[in-house]
């Protein structure tokens, strides 16, 4: 292996892993290729993730820039909140965005970790900055056209952030923080919020807009369910391995959550050979689950994983341990 390379994986990859025993000078060759292989899946993962969060930038800025601002709609949550008051005073949008986003940010460090807020930080001042250098052509003054693909792209952009491990609107940071408070839950957080904007938003600019900017929103939380693939705000995730009990330590150490195992047998066919097996089930936010995949892989690349939409959890962990990237 390049000398160069070699230590490259040990001052990012096993650095993290521990540190090297009294007495023994260098890591073995098994440690070196399984720190490369991590390493490489790490540097794909960011990659993969770097290129939604530019196209989840673009897109959303082509929805407002494109379709929204020309029109004076507003959509929900730390978005709405910007536009809103973008329309009401002379400041500049982009820099709306970043002030209001920035409580979000420090929230998001709180309770979701440092990876994550790094993420988010850098796509919410990737959007800014592309809102305040890039010219988007405008496509259409129809005002139901101008709700309908605003939002689209708006949406699409969110979602594409999402994928990518950030947002680049802060509100659901907030809705997670709120629902483990006052006992309720993400959706009711949210509705609640996007109630007070558009209220304003009636008040303020007028009824008409405000009904308009109710559809942009609409029509912006479904493509972000599309794009996301329709899930939830929780996700059950199960999964069959031979190296169940290293994924359920890692879900409990790595991820803090809980894990429930149920004994099965696993095989193929009427006559194919059959195995006792450990069935790992857990409950993670959509936010979570980009990371846990990736663990997941670390460990077993072959593992067989199902995730299923949930629409709300009460009790256990899921509520009560904090968000861990």
């Amino acid at each position: 292996m390049n000398p160069l390379l070699t230590q490259l994986i040990i001052r990012t990859t096993l650095r993290h892993k521990r540190k090297l025993s009294v007495g023994k000078k260098r890591y073995s060759d098994f440690e070196l290729t399984k720190g490369y292989k991590e390493f490489k899946l790490n540097g794909r993962r960011l990659f993969k993730d770097l290129i939604l969060i530019i196209s989840g930038i673009f897109s959303a800025s082509f929805g407002f820039k494109g379709f929204l601002l020309t029109n004076h709609f507003i959509d929900g949550g730390a978005t709405g909140i910007s536009l809103l008051i973008s329309e009401l005073t002379s400041i500049p949008l982009y820099l709306l965005i970043i002030c209001i986003n920035i409580p979000f940010v420090i929230l998001a460090y709180k309770i979701l970790g440092k990876s994550f807020a790094i993420k988010t930080t850098l796509a919410i001042s990737g959007l800014a900055l592309c809102l305040a250098t890039v010219d988007f052509p405008d496509v259409t003054q129809d005002n139901l056209l101008v709700a309908v693909f605003g939002g689209f792209f708006l949406g699409a952009g969110i979602g594409l952030s999402v994928r990518g491990g950030a947002v680049i609107d802060g509100t659901e940071v907030l809705a997670i923080f709120l629902s483990r408070k006052l006992g309720t839950t993400i959706g009711d957080i949210i509705i609640a919020i996007n109630i007070l904007i558009f209220s304003t938003a009636a008040y303020f600019l007028s009824v008409e807009i405000a009904l308009y900017s109710m559809i942009t929103y609409m029509v912006a939380s479904k493509a972000l369910d599309f794009i996301i693939e329709g899930i939830e705000e929780y996700i059950g995730v199960t999964i069959i391995s031979l190296h169940n009990e290293k994924i359920r330590q890692m879900i409990i150490d790595n991820m803090g959550r809980g894990v429930t195992l149920y004994n099965g047998k696993r095989g193929f066919g009427k006559k194919g050979e059959t195995k006792d097996v450990d069935i790992v089930y857990t409950v993670v936010t959509r936010l979570e689950l980009n990371k846990l995949n990736i663990e997941i892989e670390k460990i077993d690349h072959e593992a067989f994983v199902v995730m299923s939409s949930i629409k709300d959890t009460k009790g256990g962990m899921i509520k009560k341990r904090p968000l861990k990237h």
